[in-house]
C-alpha cells in the first residue's frame, strides 16, 4: 500500500514537472524566462522546454501592435489660449527584455511621455498654428519620443492626433471674432462696389460731356461751312440762300416752341419778306 502511494506521488510529480517544463508559446507573443530570479532567455513562438523549479516564466509579452490611448488634456498655447487635445499611439515591442526590465510599466510610460511631449509642442505654438498644423505636430511628436521609447524595447509606429479643440469659452470668442470679420468684409465689399459704381458713373458723365463737346464743335464747323457756302452763292443766286435761311429760321422756331418755358411762338405773317430782309442785311455787310 505504501509502495502504491509512493508511485502515485511520483506520477503526479512527473506530470507536474512535465507541465512546468513544456511550454507552447502562441504566435504574437514572446515569454521572458528567469532562472533563480535572474533573466535567462526569451522563448519564441512554438514548443519550448524549461528546467522546472529552477526556471520560471516571468512575463508573457505581446509582440503585436499595441494601441495606446492618450487621455484628453488641457494645453495652454503660446498666445495663452486653452485647447483640449488627445491622441492615440501605435507601437510594438521589439525587445521584450528591455520592455520588462528597462522600465516598470512601458505602456503607462509611453502614455505619459506622449502627453508631456504633446503639451510641450503645443505650448510653443500659437492657437491658429496649432489648429492648422496637425500633420506637423504629429511628425514632431513622433520624432521627439522615438529615441526614448527605443530604450524600453518599443518601436513607435505612429502617433495620431485625434482632436485639437479650443475650450468652450475660446470657441465662443472665435465665433464672435469670425462674425465680426465677416461683417467687416461685407462692409468693405459694399464700399468697394459703391466706389466702383461712382467711378463708372463719373467716367460715363465725362465721356458724355466729351462727346457733347465734340458734337457742338462738329455742329459749329458745319454751320460755319454752310455759312461760307451761302455767302458764296448769294452773290450769284438769291433763291438757294433764301431756302437755306428759311429752313434754319423755321428749325430755330421749332426748337424754341419745344422749350418748357415757351408759352407760344409767333411766326411772321410774311415769311418770305422776313427772309429777304435777312438777306438784305447780309448784302449790306
Amino acid at each position: 500500500m505504501e509502495v502504491l502511494n509512493i508511485v502515485i506521488i511520483l506520477v503526479i510529480a512527473l506530470i507536474v514537472t512535465l507541465y512546468k517544463g513544456i511550454n507552447i508559446v502562441p504566435q504574437g507573443e514572446e515569454w521572458i524566462v528567469e532562472r533563480l530570479g535572474k533573466f535567462s532567455r526569451t522563448l519564441k513562438p512554438g514548443l519550448n522546454i524549461i528546467v522546472p523549479y529552477i526556471e520560471s516564466i516571468r512575463e508573457r509579452v505581446s509582440t503585436r501592435d499595441l494601441i495606446l490611448d492618450i487621455p484628453e488634456q488641457e494645453v495652454i498655447t503660446r498666445d495663452n489660449a486653452v485647447i483640449h487635445t488627445n491622441a492615440v499611439t501605435f507601437a510594438r515591442v521589439t525587445n521584450p527584455r528591455d520592455a520588462i526590465y528597462g522600465i516598470e510599466d512601458f505602456r503607462t510610460a509611453i502614455q505619459q511621455l506622449v502627453m508631456t511631449t504633446l503639451r510641450s509642442i503645443l505650448g510653443e505654438m500659437d492657437l491658429d498654428e496649432a489648429l492648422s498644423n496637425r500633420e506637423h505636430i504629429k511628425t514632431k511628436l513622433k520624432d521627439s519620443i522615438i529615441d526614448d521609447v527605443a530604450d524600453w524595447g518599443v518601436t513607435v509606429k505612429s502617433v495620431e492626433i485625434q482632436d485639437i479643440n479650443p475650450s468652450p469659452s475660446m470657441q465662443d470668442s472665435m465665433e464672435r471674432q469670425a462674425a465680426a470679420e465677416r461683417e467687416r468684409r461685407a462692409i468693405e465689399t459694399t464700399a468697394e462696389g459703391n466706389k466702383n459704381a461712382a467711378i463708372l458713373e463719373a467716367d460715363g458723365k465725362l465721356e458724355a460731356a466729351k462727346r457733347e463737346a465734340q458734337a457742338q464743335i462738329a455742329l459749329a464747323n458745319a454751320s460755319g461751312e454752310a455759312i461760307n457756302i451761302i455767302t458764296q452763292n448769294i452773290k450769284d443766286n438769291e433763291l438757294p440762300a433764301m431756302f437755306l435761311l428759311g429752313d434754319r429760321y423755321i428749325n430755330t422756331l421749332e426748337e424754341i416752341s419745344k422749350s418748357p418755358n415757351a408759352k407760344f411762338v409767333v411766326y411772321p405773317a410774311d415769311l418770305q419778306e422776313a427772309i429777304k430782309g435777312m438777306l438784305g442785311n447780309v448784302f449790306k455787310k
